[in-house]
């Protein structure tokens, strides 16, 4: 019995190189433009707020609303792109985006800044650009021969890394240009995704039967699923508390630049020297996947995020910033990979969209509240409060990870699919 419990298939024809595949080529390159423009964003919402207006509860409520979506359309989304026809989604996300980032830009280039203008476009791009990654994530098996499936991934993720590496200086630089700059690029960068969409040949899913249930019935049917895969559902659990807490980082940093009498740019560079090493680490984690032990990397990058965030406390240096968050953006990449990989290639293809969106619901819906929190405790700790409480708690986890029943499989082995019938 395979994995899948699918009929056997005809072999697919022995695939050229990677680099060749114009489909993929397409879907990456417009992809990554777009991401592009959204960490530029997220990287000026707090630089907006916090230079320019002064207020730290500000940038987090800003911050908030960017990653809300992540904890509330994160199930619906999934369930959607395995309904709806994914080329024709990812159009429409690149529209809203653009017509967000637009409508910020006017403003701002206007003399207004508008709280809850500004939120309520952070909100609307988030939830776009979270269709967006999810719909790409179940079509790329569509676009690359099963060979290249780990390489793909583990290019996305390089892509990911390197969109963060150029968006936070670029969001830091166009602050030059003015205070609109970021938020028009972001809307260019949504049009030019948009022409690649329109190049693509290939379908982006397979052929789908009409929907049996409802949509809250098909959400729960991915929710069932995941619930049976024993090791992942115990990983997941760790990963969403982690990013709880890395969302402490980006604002503790801006703040302590500011305090230091630093610039836009300096919480720029930190980003650049940061982005390095998580594209480092993607590369790395396309080589280890499939032969790393998922559950032996969610351990190691645990305690690596743990040791390198307490130092946050006692520098201000950015270069030393910088090195602190290229290792923890290593190990976070890497272990992103081998995450990816191991559930794309576990999970039944009817099921793609729901079951990534309960993963990245369980690993990243909480990132919101970690944003709301870490202006909390900015506020009433300080940076070095932050720092180290962030610190504390990541350790911890990384003890949990360590002694965690369910984490003991090396393997990180799924639980027995269930039959067609049974989904």
């Amino acid at each position: 019995m395979s994995l899948l419990d699918k009929p056997v298939q005809e072999p697919r024809p022995a695939p050229g190189p990677l680099r060749r595949n114009r489909d993929f080529l397409l879907l990456w390159t417009g992809a990554g433009v777009s991401l592009l423009g959204l960490r530029a964003s997220v990287a000026a919402y707090p630089m907006l707020m916090i230079f320019y207006e002064g207020s730290a509860s500000g940038a987090g409520l800003v911050a908030f609303a960017a990653l809300l979506p992540q904890l509330v359309v994160q199930l619906p989304a999934g369930a959607m792109i395995d309904r709806w026809d994914r080329r024709r989604l990812l159009i429409v996300c690149d529209l809203a985006g653009l017509l967000a980032m637009a409508a910020v830009a006017g403003s701002l280039a206007a003399g207004r800044l508008w709280l809850p203008l500004v939120m309520a476009a952070a909100f609307v791009d988030g939830t776009a650009g979270l269709f967006y990654r999810l719909a790409e994530r179940a079509a790329v098996s569509h676009v690359v021969h099963p060979a290249h499936l780990s390489a793909a991934l583990g290019q996305n993720e390089a892509r990911g890394q390197a969109a963060g590496l150029l968006g936070q200086p670029a969001g830091a630089g166009l602050f030059t240009f003015g205070r609109w700059a970021p938020f028009a690029f972001t809307a260019v960068t949504h049009l030019v995704a948009l022409g690649t969409l329109l190049l693509i040949r290939k379908p982006l899913q397979g052929e789908r039967a009409a929907p049996k249930g409802s949509l809250r019935a098909e959400m729960a049917e991915g929710i069932g699923w995941v619930w049976r895969q024993r090791f992942m559902r115990a990983a997941v659990g760790l990963i969403a508390g982690s990013n709880l807490i890395f969302q402490v980082l980006p604002l503790t940093l801006a703040l302590i630049v500011k305090e230091n009498g630093g610039s836009e740019m300096t919480f720029g560079l930190i980003g650049l020297v940061a982005g390095l090493g998580g594209v480092a680490g993607a590369l790395a984690g396309s080589r280890a996947a499939g032969r790393a032990r998922p559950a032996v990397v969610l351990a190691g990058s645990l305690t690596v995020w743990a040791a390198l965030m307490a130092p946050v406390a006692f520098t201000t240096d950015p270069y030393a910033l910088g090195a602190l968050l290229a290792g923890m953006s290593f190990a976070g990449a890497l272990m992103n990979v081998v995450a990816g990989v191991h559930q794309v290639r576990i999970t039944p293809e009817p099921l793609q969209g729901r079951v990534t969106s309960v993963f990245a619901l369980l690993g990243s819906g909480m990132a919101s509240a970690g944003a709301l929190a870490g202006g909390v405790l900015l506020t009433a700790f300080g940076t070095d409060g932050a720092a180290l409480g962030a610190a504390a708690a990541m350790g911890l986890l990384a003890l949990v990870a360590v002694v965690a029943p369910a984490l003991r499989d090396p393997a990180g082995r799924p639980v027995r699919m269930p039959r067609s019938e049974e989904i």
